[in-house]
């Protein structure tokens, strides 16, 4: 089996490229498509990377292409400058703007990040950031909330994968308080949707029932 750690450190065949970010996955098929790759250093784009070419190790990504390859790739975000009717602007002013939809030349089927970056002196409208996710598919960034039938259990570390078709086998799960943390891997089958954050079909009992996360096992 594959873990892909979300946080994990991805390298390039010749050198550090980032971190893994997000995940994008196609519900239909519970399979893993592409690792959102973020640049450590701040304000640089991220790339979403087919999974054909990953290879995970324990705790570390790593890309079958070079660092000028990578930067190729499909950026992870999109921007849009939202148009001047109706806006008044305003001097140092950063309005949040939601409710546009996403553009992109690969057709984008994420939700708009409601990210708005005013510009720092003038008149100008603000721009839109989206996260870019291919049609039909969805994102689980890390740390986002796993639910239980009775309530929330933990936040969302990785996925295991099979490495011959991609299809997630277990979701990997950070569970408990500060004091006590442990990872467990939570069956796909007991996934009932991928919609703001997982949701399960199983209760917090049950959840807390399950073993230590093993993904070598």
């Amino acid at each position: 089996m594959t873990e892909y750690a979300l946080g994990a450190t991805a390298s390039c065949t010749d050198g550090v490229c980032g971190v893994v970010s997000r995940t994008i996955l196609d519900p239909a098929a519970r399979a893993v498509t592409h690792l959102v790759i973020v640049p450590r250093h701040q304000h640089a784009e991220g790339r979403l990377v087919p999974v054909d070419l990953i290879e995970a190790t324990a705790g570390e990504v790593r890309l079958r292409c070079t660092l000028d390859e990578f930067v190729r790739l499909d950026p992870a975000e999109e921007v849009e400058v939202v148009g001047d009717d109706g806006y008044g602007g305003g001097y140092g002013q950063a309005e949040a703007v939601q409710g546009y939809g996403n553009v992109g030349s690969m057709g984008v089927g994420g939700a708009a990040s409601g990210l708005g970056i005013g510009a720092s002196l003038g008149h100008s409208p603000p721009v839109i950031v989206s996260h870019a996710v291919p049609l039909g598919e969805t994102e689980v960034e890390r740390h986002e909330s796993v639910h239980c039938v009775d309530g929330e259990i933990g936040k969302v570390e990785g996925f295991i994968v099979s490495p011959a078709d991609h299809q997630v086998t277990h979701v990997l799960l950070q569970e408990g308080h500060l004091w006590g943390r442990r990872q467990v891997a939570i069956p796909v089958s007991a996934v009932a949707s991928v919609d703001a954050g997982i949701r399960l079909n199983i209760t917090k009992k049950q959840v807390e029932d399950l073993p230590p996360a093993d993904p070598a096992g």
